[in-house]
């Protein structure tokens, strides 16, 4: 299957998933030990509104390359009404724009390039 193909909301669901599994992980590796300051320390990154900060933030450096935008792109003009309650429709498209693109590097198996991205969003190690 061409991952071009997928529905970005598909892509978006994955990249969700893998999105929230490395902001966990670094978490933990700072030594935080407590279940409710981890969830409220993740709510620094893996909030609509976080996400779709660090997605500007990394358009305004030109950091990703011609196919990452493509999918970006796809994931923001998706038709959708649909939001949560907590924010508006544009910061959760961008914020699933963000989550596309890392599931689409997820399918493709591109570990490396997801590691590049989440470090800058995280900065640190990560697993």
């Amino acid at each position: 299957m061409n991952v071009l193909e997928i529905n970005v909301l598909v892509l978006a669901y994955l990249g969700d998933a893998v999105y929230e599994l490395y902001v966990r992980k670094a978490l933990i590796n700072r030594k935080i030990n407590h279940v409710n300051e981890l969830q409220t320390s993740s709510l620094d990154y893996v909030s609509a509104k976080r996400q779709a900060f660090f997605l500007n933030q990394l358009l305004e450096e030109n950091f990703f390359n011609e196919e990452e935008l493509t999918v970006i792109h796809r994931a923001r003009n998706y038709k959708s009404n649909r939001h949560p309650k907590n924010c508006d429709i544009l910061t959760y498209k961008h914020a699933t724009a963000l989550e596309a693109v890392i599931g689409y590097l997820s399918y493709l198996g591109k570990d490396d390039r997801i590691q590049q991205i989440m470090k800058k969003i995280i900065g640190g190690d990560l697993c």
